[in-house]
């Protein structure tokens, strides 16, 4: 008896640590060449995009700030991708990089080495991990974990590690539309040397094989 409530309680205590964060599962890796080959694969059709992005900002500490940004995700096929906000106060100009920094997977190997870790499960989903570090040695960013979905090739989630010892998560909902799998919405915890804050994003339809003109992603 004491060992089945043993045995018990060891699964629900397995379970509870699956649900919070990434958990370790077996599995067998591809290449992370070959994994990004794939994810690149999903959406091999979709040659260009735009939507509308709306996002709320709340800081945890002073000066407990909430500004709320509107403004434009743009994509075209292979590689550019760009986020452009409509205005952004100067102090929120951070919030606004990072949704610039979730970059397609096409651009990963530019100036980043891929590789891949141990496999995990992350709220209950089998995902394969990723690992990016950059190419030319960066004093601020120790490096990057990727988790992407094993079954839809979602990329479910990035964590950037600092060497300052801080960490920015940023968590990804999907959605069909159109025939394609875009971003539905995201949710990011930043936790920096005198920075805390959340910052949730929605986004709207998606406007499939427009026209998007290139100095959209030369602006700095």
């Amino acid at each position: 008896m004491k060992r089945a409530l043993a045995a018990a309680a060891f699964t629900f205590l397995a379970c509870v640590a699956a649900a919070g964060s990434p958990a370790r599962a077996d599995a067998t890796n591809p290449t992370a060449s070959a994994l990004v080959g794939d994810m690149m694969e999903r959406n091999a059709a979709l040659a260009s995009y735009r939507a509308r992005v709306h996002v709320n900002v709340r800081m945890l500490n002073f000066p407990f700030l909430s500004p709320q940004l509107d403004g434009t995700t743009y994509y075209k096929a292979p590689d550019k991708y760009e986020v452009v906000f409509d205005s952004v106060p100067s102090y929120a100009k951070g919030f606004s990089k990072l949704f610039n920094d979730v970059d397609d997977p096409g651009t990963w190997e530019q100036d980043q080495i891929v590789s891949m870790d141990p496999p995990a499960v992350l709220d209950g989903r089998p995902v394969y991990v990723l690992r990016l570090t950059k190419k030319i040695h960066s004093d601020i960013l120790d490096h990057t974990s990727v988790y992407v979905d094993r079954s839809t090739l979602e990329l479910l989630r990035m964590e950037w590690y600092y060497t300052s010892g801080g960490k920015i998560v940023m968590d990804q909902q999907f959605r069909n539309e159109g025939g394609y799998l875009v971003v539905s919405s995201q949710h990011a915890t930043i936790a920096i040397p005198h920075v805390r804050a959340v910052a949730d994003s929605t986004y709207g339809n998606y406007q499939t094989g427009v026209a998007v003109d290139d100095e959209v992603f030369t602006k700095p």
